[in-house]
């Protein structure tokens, strides 16, 4: 049996997800990490530890953009921990140009919607041996500049798009895990998992990993108190560990009040979250991800 707490984080060797890491191994967490490479990861267990000299850490390797990897990094976990206490989806991505995965899907709905939803459900045997496990998706209010949602063209589309248009597919990933979540938590209720969807607030770590000025502008927007990540990890935490949130099932929640949001139609629709579902289990079923 595991002594301590098991904390499931994607993402988490920088921005966001890194911050929140590092205040759930302050407070006993045993973290459970996906990286894309070994340098990376080592680079933040060493920030772990020198914050949290306790912490355990341990990397799960893979790209969140391959379905296929996804899956096996989520039956490698649970082959290794038959019970998780806590998921924290948190792996994003803002691509400026259309990138299509070796496996024919759209890279920025694959790594920010297909990817969470995967490990989610290969996860959820274990998090279901939790009696409290919370599962925490980090969304956005970008999700209000979604354009138009169509289900399930949406999820396959690998037309190229601007610069510009980026932030209208970027808000529409954001507004499909709001949506997942709503549908979810309806599916585990009486279970003692709950899922919950949060508003990180603007941070400069999901501009996307090709934005070379990145650090330049984190620098700008830190000196005016724009975009504070501590913020985002926060609410992140809160949803994870607090009491508060202990009933809480299916909900949007704000960065820094941490009370609830009422998401952009059709972010609530139930209709519309149960056709989602229905449309990434078709597609990940006809692909062969899922039974």
């Amino acid at each position: 049996m595991e002594k301590y707490p098991i904390a499931v984080i994607t993402g988490a060797t920088s921005g966001l997800g890194e911050l929140a890491a590092i205040e759930l191994a302050k407070r006993g967490m045993h973290l459970v990490l996906t990286a894309r490479n070994q340098s990376r990861a080592e680079a933040t267990r060493n920030k772990i530890k020198e914050l949290a000299p306790n912490a355990v850490v341990e990397f799960f390797f893979g790209d969140l953009s391959l379905m296929e990897e996804v899956k096996r990094i989520g039956k490698e976990i649970i082959a290794q921990y038959p019970k998780i206490d806590i998921l924290v989806n948190n792996a994003g991505l803002h691509g400026f140009e259309q990138r299509v995965t070796k496996e024919g899907l759209p890279e920025m709905i694959a790594v920010n919607y297909l990817a969470p939803w995967l490990l989610t459900n290969t996860l959820l045997p274990s998090l279901l041996q939790s009696s409290k496990a919370r599962i925490v998706n980090v969304a956005s209010e970008a999700s209000r500049n979604h354009g138009e949602l169509k289900l399930p063209e949406d999820l396959t589309d690998i037309s190229d798009f601007t610069s510009r248009g980026s932030s209208k597919l970027y808000g529409k990933t954001k507004l499909l895990n709001i949506m997942f979540t709503g549908e979810l938590g309806r599916q585990l209720t009486g279970t003692g998992v709950t899922v919950n969807a949060l508003n990180p607030g603007f941070n400069v770590t999901g501009l996307g990993r090709e934005l070379g000025f990145s650090s330049v502008l984190a620098k700008i927007l830190n000196k005016l108190h724009i975009g504070d990540p501590g913020k985002g990890a926060d609410i992140i935490v809160r949803l994870a560990t607090e009491d508060q949130y202990q009933g809480e099932n299916g909900g949007y929640f704000n960065v820094g009040t941490g009370k609830p949001i009422v998401p952009v139609y059709p972010g609530g629709d139930t209709g519309m979250q149960n056709k989602l579902w229905s449309d990434t289990v078709n597609i990940l079923a006809q692909k062969g991800y899922i039974e």
